[in-house]
């Protein structure tokens, strides 16, 4: 059906390709080096001992399940304000940014105190039995990182709010700031204080309150086409908050149930010794890597697909999906090839063990053949749908993929086939092949844009 729609000439275009960089640019920019705040953390205590990297790399996998949750229902929020902008309905694109505010940071400063109170029994449930040097490692990390859960879902809200009105070069500003302060912050407190994994987390939690204060500074200014002011005075508007959550729950499990599915990843991983454990968490580091800059596109296509689809212009919404799902593709490339390229520097400046190093480059090598070939259709066009409201599909078919796919298929291959980690990414590279076959169809299908937000 939309596989034959074309846009007719160029100046019909909602966006044009400078547009398009303005948008895409900055997002991926963002992006990149959020996923480096605690890549950072993880690089910089590697020298400190395989036990902190070891702790760094497990409570992270914890902490993306949270940041992840909070990206998804923020995107919520940028989906719904999206809609009111490309409708020219400004009044109500302010109400749902001050719910979209509201909501995300009442439900991260919850979960905050969770992780607090059950700090060791939680990451002992999650992990099991690991050695007793990493798990104090992991407490005291995971400490320090779970206070800065509201912060994080500040700014996420945020960030949503000015992606959802084209802009994307704010957010990126505060990401570099922020960044910039995190490796300073390591760097003088991990090794200037002799702090360890401890400084680390500190480093990561005063830029992260830097990135919260920051936003909602700018966002009060009058400026941008979506303004909020008065954040004491805002108070929940369910019905608002009920489009969010509409919206912002379906992806925000699909979100989370992804990251339990790599957490059961890891714990199974564990088994298999500290040298199979430092070797995976290298190897997440390089595949985030390859693939967050393409991961920022996608996100940035939810704001280009939401406002064309606000505006009653469907037949745009389809042309940007498939335009930027090419642009996605290129970026892929670009990205496997180059940290591919230096993967085997990066293990040498880890000091990783032999044993570590090697395991990390096989798995690498093969994730540098998979993913250009499957891993865009498997995620960027399904953004461009959830832009348009279509959320719940790509909720129940991921969900599916990912745990018949990764999680049950990775623990069959390692506890009993006994592949070892890699086992981890023969699982992750069916998952990819299957959503990229059904999101493809689905595309074609059009159902995803009858959906209304």
């Amino acid at each position: 059906m939309f596989g034959k729609q074309r846009v007719k000439t160029k100046t019909e275009h909602m966006f044009s390709n400078t547009d398009l960089r303005k948008i895409l640019v900055p997002v991926a920019i963002e992006q990149f080096l959020t996923s480096m705040m605690g890549t950072a953390d993880t690089m910089m205590v590697s020298n400190v001992g395989a036990a902190a990297i070891s702790a760094a790399s497990l409570v992270d996998s914890l902490n993306v399940l949270v940041i992840q949750a909070f990206s998804a229902l923020s995107a919520g929020g940028t989906i719904i304000c999206a809609h009111y902008i490309g409708g020219k309905n400004r009044e109500q694109a302010n109400k749902s940014a001050g719910q979209v505010l509201f909501i995300v940071t009442l439900l991260s400063t919850i979960l905050m105190l969770i992780c607090l109170a059950g700090n060791e029994a939680l990451l002992r449930l999650i992990f099991g039995q690991v050695d007793d040097e990493v798990m104090e490692a992991s407490k005291i990390y995971f400490f320090y990182t779970a206070l800065s859960f509201p912060f994080i879902g500040i700014y996420d809200s945020g960030a949503s709010i000015f992606r959802a009105q084209g802009n994307t070069r704010c957010p990126m500003a505060i990401s570099v700031i922020s960044n910039i302060m995190n490796v300073c912050g390591n760097a003088i407190l991990i090794w200037g204080f002799d702090m360890g994994i401890a400084g680390a987390a500190i480093a990561t939690l005063a830029s992260r309150i830097f990135c919260a204060i920051a936003v909602m500074i700018f966002l009060r200014s009058g400026e941008n086409v979506i303004c909020v002011r008065n954040y004491l005075k805002i108070r929940p508007d369910l019905r608002q908050i009920k489009k969010i959550l509409k919206i912002g729950v379906p992806s925000g499990i699909e979100n989370s149930m992804f990251q339990f599915g790599k957490l059961a990843i890891q714990s199974t991983v564990s088994t298999l010794g500290t040298a199979a454990i430092a070797a995976q968490a290298m190897t997440n580091i390089l595949e985030n890597l390859n693939g967050i800059a393409a991961m920022g596109v996608g996100i940035g296509l939810m704001t280009i697909v939401g406002q064309c689809m606000g505006a009653g212009r469907k037949d745009e919404a389809v042309y940007f999906i498939k335009k930027v799902t090419l642009i996605a593709e290129v970026v892929v490339i670009i990205s496997c090839l180059v940290v591919f390229a230096a993967a085997v520097p990066v293990t040498m400046l880890g000091g990783m063990e032999e044993e570590s190093a090697s395991m990390c480059i096989y798995m690498i090598t093969w994730i540098t053949i998979v993913k250009p070939i499957v891993w865009t259709l498997a995620f960027i066009p399904a953004y461009g749908m959830r832009g348009a409201g279509d959320v719940r599909f790509s909720m129940v078919l991921s969900c599916l993929s990912m745990w018949f796919c990764r999680v049950v298929l990775c623990i069959v291959l390692i506890r009993i086939f006994h592949f070892g980690p890699i086992g981890v990414w023969i699982g992750m590279f069916a998952d990819w092949t299957i959503r990229a076959v059904l999101f493809t169809v689905r595309f074609f299908s059009g159902k995803w844009a009858g959906i209304k937000v």
